[in-house]
């Protein structure tokens, strides 16, 4: 498998071989669906909380007599049956909703999106985007310069976040230049994942070689 690389002018600097067992692979949408629903219950913070009767504040005296009232007897003003009571089988910060994903699925989900992404046409190789400083002018100069490219004519105007470009290493120049622009989302290649590959649109990789190395090591 062939694919053009490209430069930072969006013009064609040469070619690269795609291993086939990174951007082959058939569509496996089970896989897909169980590595993401299992990477956003790792997100889930156990937030919600509620306390019981033990928890409550005051309480500590019987409201009345036990006996002679002519009304129910109770223990605690602070019972569950109360207004201000505790609450019952209410939501505990205790509970984990973390589930545990082998390696070999999350990598193979990583290289299921990269393949049907570029069997659809989403998926660019720039061999590099170097800037001098950081400036969001010069960054929107080079998204146009890269809508040269067949398939990312539009979207450097979009509003939305549709573009992924990833880079090797850190870059501090570069995520502080594009952070400010809404139709792209950096990130570094080594915190892909299958995620971050399906919500964008397309995928612009830079560094192919570095990235494509990263990608074996995986296997």
């Amino acid at each position: 498998m062939e694919s053009i690389i490209y430069n930072q002018k969006g013009e064609k600097a040469g070619k690269i071989d795609l291993p086939e067992s990174v951007f082959n692979l058939p569509w496996n949408g089970d896989l897909v669906h169980q590595v993401i629903t299992s990477m956003l219950a790792n997100k889930r913070r156990s937030t919600a909380h509620t306390k019981t009767r033990s928890e409550v504040r005051g309480g500590g005296r019987k409201p009345w007599q036990q006996k002679g009232t002519g009304r129910a007897r109770h223990g605690s003003s602070r019972s569950p049956i109360w207004i201000g009571g505790g609450i019952t089988f209410g939501p505990r910060a205790e509970k984990s909703y973390k589930k545990k994903i082998n390696k070999k699925m999350r990598t193979k989900a990583l290289l299921v999106a990269l393949s049907e992404k570029l069997r659809r046409g989403h998926v660019f190789f720039v061999d590099k985007i170097e800037m001098e400083e950081i400036k969001t002018k010069k960054a929107t100069q080079v998204l146009h310069s890269l809508g040269k490219i067949p398939g990312l004519e539009k979207f450097a105007e979009s509003k939305k976040r549709q573009t992924c470009i990833t880079h090797f290493g850190q870059d501090k120049i570069l995520e502080k230049s594009f952070g400010n622009i809404p139709s792209v989302y950096l990130t570094n290649f080594k915190d892909i994942n299958p995620s971050k590959v399906l919500i964008c649109k397309n995928i612009i990789i830079t560094k192919p070689e570095d990235s494509l190395g990263f990608l074996k090591t995986k296997l």
